[in-house]
């Protein structure tokens, strides 16, 4: 029966935990997380179908993009579930993430802190980017701030998906877990932001050709 009942449901005492919880690093210091540091400090981008010039059109390639993160179905099922009541705010929202790996099912807790939805000015003449970061709630095997955004370039129609993170080992009492993280954490972030982007572009496509 309770297989049967959505994932937010079954989960909702975690949910309800995490919301009370704080984040395990200090957000104002985030000046200082850098690689000379000791922090992990990641870029990545994928193109999705261009535009015509610009903004935004509706229906199109940047709008579906911002479709797939708002209802965080981009990251792969195999490694990352986002689980949270699918009708809480974005703003502010506390998700349990299911962590898969080999043979051990993990649970962490994240919170949206900041929701990004402007026109910016840069080399490339002005964009329109939408998107959100989340931190990492206390408990966590990790902590840092990870952030997601589509970008529609006005002057060419290029629209891209990206993602910015910076992290560091977080405190794990159990050894066992330790050592897995020390040796597998780096790889399975980096398999994380490569499906991410991967499943990004397929879903953009998809959502593209059901609208055709």
């Amino acid at each position: 029966m309770a297989e049967s009942m959505p994932l937010w449901q079954q989960h909702r005492l975690q949910l309800e935990s995490y919301g009370k919880a704080g984040y395990n690093f200090d957000p104002e210091r985030s000046h200082e997380y850098t690689a000379a540091n000791g922090w992990r400090i990641d870029d990545y981008e994928t193109d999705l179908p261009a535009e015509a010039p610009g903004p935004p059109v509706p229906g199109g390639s940047w709008e579906a993009a911002r479709e797939v993160l708002r209802n965080y179905t981009f990251p792969p099922p195999d490694l990352i579930t986002g689980i949270f009541p699918p009708d809480s705010p974005l703003d502010n929202r506390t998700m349990v993430l299911r962590g898969r790996f080999l043979i051990f099912t993990f649970w962490f807790g994240v919170r949206i802190s900041g929701l990004t939805d402007e026109v910016r000015t840069t080399p490339d003449g002005q964009e329109q980017v939408w998107g959100y970061n989340y931190r990492t709630l206390e408990g966590h095997f990790e902590r840092g701030q990870i952030d997601f955004t589509v970008h529609k370039q006005f002057a060419t129609g290029k629209v891209d998906f990206r993602i910015h993170a910076f992290s560091q080992v977080g405190r794990i009492s159990n050894p066992f877990y330790w050592l897995g993280f020390k040796l597998f954490g780096r790889m399975l972030q980096r398999r994380f932001a490569h499906k991410s982007m991967k499943r990004m572009r397929a879903q953009v496509d998809a959502a593209l050709a059901k609208s055709a």
